[in-house]
């Protein structure tokens, strides 16, 4: 496969489960990871393996997190070699349009045998923007270039 066709599947991976999510589908959700994937919530909850994570979030959709609808932009897409990806977006889940993107997650994704894309490894984590003003304000070089 050439770069865009790559890049084309991995954002329609994303995407894949981003629609799993939106359904409520846990096992569509599970069947985006690789069967040793590892998925950090922003809560610091580690899952392990897709179908862990699948059955885990079947839970969550079925409770806690019925009804909701993530939403994500991808920020970037960085490739290491033919099979490799590192993907970041900023999103946030519930059951309104939410007003800011306030939560940050970093993907890690692999070309598995047969070609298939999937999510080896993704950490979430919730943006402080004011930790984060306080932080540059007194330490001004501590801010990144990129933003």
């Amino acid at each position: 496969m050439n770069v865009d066709t790559d890049t084309l599947a991995i954002r329609a991976l994303i995407e894949r489960s981003r629609d799993a999510w939106d359904r409520g589908d846990g096992t569509a959700y599970g069947a985006c990871f690789t069967a040793d994937a590892t998925d950090v919530t922003y809560a610091g909850t580690v899952y392990r393996g897709g179908a862990e994570i699948g059955r885990a979030h079947q839970v969550l959709f079925d409770s806690f997190l019925k009804d909701t609808r993530l939403r994500l932009d991808i920020v970037e897409i960085r490739r290491y070699g033919p099979d490799i990806a590192v993907v970041v977006t900023r999103g946030e889940s519930g059951k309104r349009h939410p007003r800011k993107l306030r939560k940050l997650a970093t993907y890690t994704i692999v070309r598995e045998t047969g070609g298939q894309w999937r999510i080896a490894a993704v950490q979430k984590t919730q943006r402080k923007p004011l930790t984060e003003a306080v932080s540059f304000l007194f330490q001004p070089t501590s801010r990144p270039s990129a933003r």
